[in-house]
């Protein structure tokens, strides 16, 4: 057997390989092209909760006092009793919403020089009870139990 004729059956040999194992199936590639779009997803909501995340600490930061420190206070109350939501600004005040939509704002009292500020929830809120439930509460400072029933809301709101 000469060089060239062996040469030649590696050539054919490898040509009957590849037809055989073209490389991925159209499923396969239909699967990869799906991921890559949930990952695509995944990143952009990180990248959106991190802007939101930096909108709300930079709205905080702006009010004054006794507001700033209250709003400080709801924001870990809000990261803490329902992980899920993400922050956001909401007609420039902190707000956190659960699938792009808000369901709870705070508003400073000194914004609208109001004599309080406001915790309040959308209609977006799972608060439903009865006839008649409360959609925002005036603060003028937070204790525990504030700060336990808030947590509680927004743990239900949320849900």
């Amino acid at each position: 057997m000469s060089p060239k004729k062996n040469i030649k059956g590696s050539v054919q040999s490898a040509a009957a390989i590849q037809k055989k194992s073209d490389g991925f199936s159209d499923e396969e590639r239909a699967a990869m092209k799906e991921r890559a779009q949930e990952l695509k997803a995944a990143a952009r909501a990180d990248r959106d909760k991190a802007d939101g995340e930096s909108d709300v600490l930079a709205k905080i930061a702006a009010m004054k006092e006794p507001d700033r420190a209250m709003a400080k206070r709801l924001h870990a109350i809000v990261k803490s009793s329902a992980p899920a939501l993400s922050p956001k600004t909401w007609y420039g005040m902190p707000a956190y919403a659960k699938d792009g939509k808000v369901v709870c704002f705070f508003q400073s009292g000194q914004k609208f020089n109001a004599r309080y500020a406001t915790f309040g929830f959308s209609d977006e809120a799972n608060l439903d009870e009865g006839r008649l439930w409360p959609t925002a509460f005036a603060l003028k400072e937070l204790t525990a139990a504030e700060e336990a029933k808030i947590g509680a809301l927004v743990k239900k709101a949320a849900s």
